[in-house]
């Protein structure tokens, strides 16, 4: 086989391998190569440059022994697929579930990870999400400080591993979409510098440097990024990508990254003939994000959109620190509904200045709604999720909403267990200061941080799933709620319906009510602490989380913290 690597300001290149260091020749663009004639699957090498050196391979499909250790040769033809009539799921009119890996069972694998999708399959998700899997430092961790992007986590069961997870997905009529980060890379085990001018050279955001995307070089390091991006969708049958952070790239070309992404994307779709999707996190509240590339955007699928979040998490937590200071009126969740963001151009107390941009026209399955995710749950000092009586709100405001919802691991049937930050660093001095840099993140945020120690293991421990809890009377009985609101919202084409433009609302922030009208449906909430009438007329309850629901002149009688779903007269 050959070896390449690229490596455009090195004066010597040799590749490590098969118990010998061979040179190798450069090429055109500053790409190196060298054949091994004898090296196939599963063999170690690694490069060295300019007598530094030896390190894995920047494109590395395989690490089994760890970031450190030499990468090794990966054959993807090798794997046999069984998902032949996999077709693709399009993004709307989806549900999302989002899990991470080593914390969604007790094992941490993909294997088991199988083992867990009939729940997924009789909850009625369409998606699996699953965080970052590149190999990080240690054991454990969320996966945002990964390295060695072509590679999967071994921990978690290694490319073979995903590879059976999406294959086992598909043949159970689930789509998956993967987390990836390429706004920076992990601080330990990153060695790409050697090998170019992978990074700007300054701090791009709080997680570290910028990658160079618009400075000299940059082509190959965006080539770099985008054949990543493509390895999945491609050689792992991936049905889409969420993109972290992307408010982090730094790019001043003419042609945003994400941009020249979406269109080799929808090229690969047209290859493969199925549905890929990009969804971006995006804190800019841009609905150019959204829009496609011949509208003069920047072509995504979808955007994670925080403002759905943070009005749900005021209504029915009553929270109002921090970021949720200008949501805390229940007209803030009024206007998301019908706006799809808050933040169209207002002022954001949070950020001390005016922020986004008019979402009109812009369909609301192209917005990622969630009440809960990896984020909010676990920026969080202690972890903590909702209780039980505000999921089952938060979950049917969410479910019966214009928006793509999202549901996190545990949810659906209120799990105990935080979802804490961890993680693994070898590096001492990293490992010693996770938790100070961690503080240092969230000053501001209104919290008093005391959180457990990312670094020892118990905290990771204490963050899976105990399944034997959807079992207690309580819990299935959520459960059962949250299967019911997916099902009704698939029956019912009003439900699942986009368009922002037929979404009306009546709200009395005083009284804590609200009643969103979806067509000729009317989701009356009561987030107060007492019995409200809400004035929607004589109908058929069609689900309601709470017994008893009463209708009379005056309206829908609602006991407090609960929502019914009617069809009015």
């Amino acid at each position: 086989m050959i070896f390449e690597v690229w490596a455009p300001k090195a004066t010597a290149v040799e590749v490590d391998t098969m118990g010998s260091r061979r040179a190798m020749t450069r090429g055109d663009g500053g790409w190196w190569s060298q054949e091994v004639a004898e090296a196939g699957h599963g063999t170690r090498y690694a490069f060295t440059v300019d007598g530094e050196g030896p390190y894995p391979d920047p494109r590395s499909r395989r690490q089994p022994e760890g970031i450190f250790g030499p990468s090794a040769v990966y054959e993807h033809d090798r794997f046999t697929w069984a998902d032949h009539d996999w077709k693709g799921r399009d993004l709307r009119g989806g549900v999302v579930y989002e899990l991470h890996i080593g914390t969604f069972t007790q094992e941490g694998t993909f294997a088991a990870a199988i083992e867990k999708l009939p729940h997924l399959i009789e909850l009625c998700v369409d998606f699996v999400e699953i965080m970052p899997v590149a190999p990080v430092p240690g054991t454990r961790n969320w996966g945002y400080d990964g390295v060695d992007l072509y590679a999967v986590n071994e921990t978690y069961g290694g490319p073979d591993g995903l590879k059976s997870f999406v294959d086992a997905c598909h043949r159970a009529g689930l789509g998956v979409i993967l987390d990836v980060v390429y706004n920076h890379l992990g601080p330990s085990g990153n060695f790409l510098r050697p090998f170019g001018p992978y990074f700007a050279g300054f701090e791009g955001s709080y997680w570290g440097e910028a990658v160079n995307l618009d400075g000299p070089d940059s082509d190959e390091v965006r080539r770099y990024f985008i054949g990543n991006a493509l390895q999945w969708l491609r050689d792992y049958h991936i049905d889409g990508l969420r993109l972290d952070a992307v408010h982090a790239l730094h790019d001043r070309r003419a042609t945003h990254l994400l941009a020249e992404l979406a269109a080799e994307v929808d090229a690969l779709a047209c290859a493969v003939g199925r549905p890929l999707s990009l969804i971006a996190e995006s804190d800019l509240n841009d609905p150019r994000m959204v829009r496609s590339l011949d509208a003069g955007g920047l072509g995504m699928t979808a955007q994670w959109n925080d403002d759905v979040h943070h009005a749900l998490h005021c209504a029915v937590s009553g929270e109002s620190h921090g970021y949720y200071q200008d949501f805390a009126d229940l007209s803030a969740l009024a206007k998301v509904l019908t706006h799809g963001v808050v933040h169209d151009g207002t002022y954001s107390s949070f950020r001390a200045r005016s922020h986004g941009h008019s979402f009109a026209g812009v369909p609301g399955h192209r917005l990622v709604a969630c009440l809960q995710n990896h984020d909010q749950i676990g920026n969080r000092p202690l972890g903590d999720r909702l209780p039980l009586p505000a999921l089952k709100l938060g979950a049917g405001l969410l479910l019966t909403s214009p928006f793509t919802p999202m549901l996190f691991m545990g949810e659906e049937w209120g799990a105990r267990s935080p979802f804490l930050f961890f993680s693994d660093h070898v590096d001492q001095e990293l490992r010693g200061s996770e938790g100070t840099r961690r503080a240092r993140e969230f000053v501001g945020y209104g919290y008093r941080w005391d959180a457990p120690d990312p670094s020892d293991e118990e905290t990771f421990l204490r963050s899976k799933l105990d399944w034997s809890e959807a079992k207690e009377e309580a819990h299935w009985s959520l459960l059962c709620w949250y299967r019911d609101l997916i099902a009704l919202r698939k029956a019912l084409p009003e439900l699942s319906d986009p368009r922002l433009d037929r979404v009306r609302v009546e709200v009395d922030p005083l009284a804590r009510w609200l009643v969103m009208w979806r067509g000729e449906l009317a989701v009356a909430v009561n987030v107060a602490q007492e019995t409200v009438t809400v004035p929607v007329g004589k109908g058929t309850v069609l689900l309601a989380s709470d017994e008893p629901i009463s209708t009379d002149t005056d309206g829908l009688r609602l006991p407090a913290q609960s929502m019914a779903i009617t069809r009015p007269a």
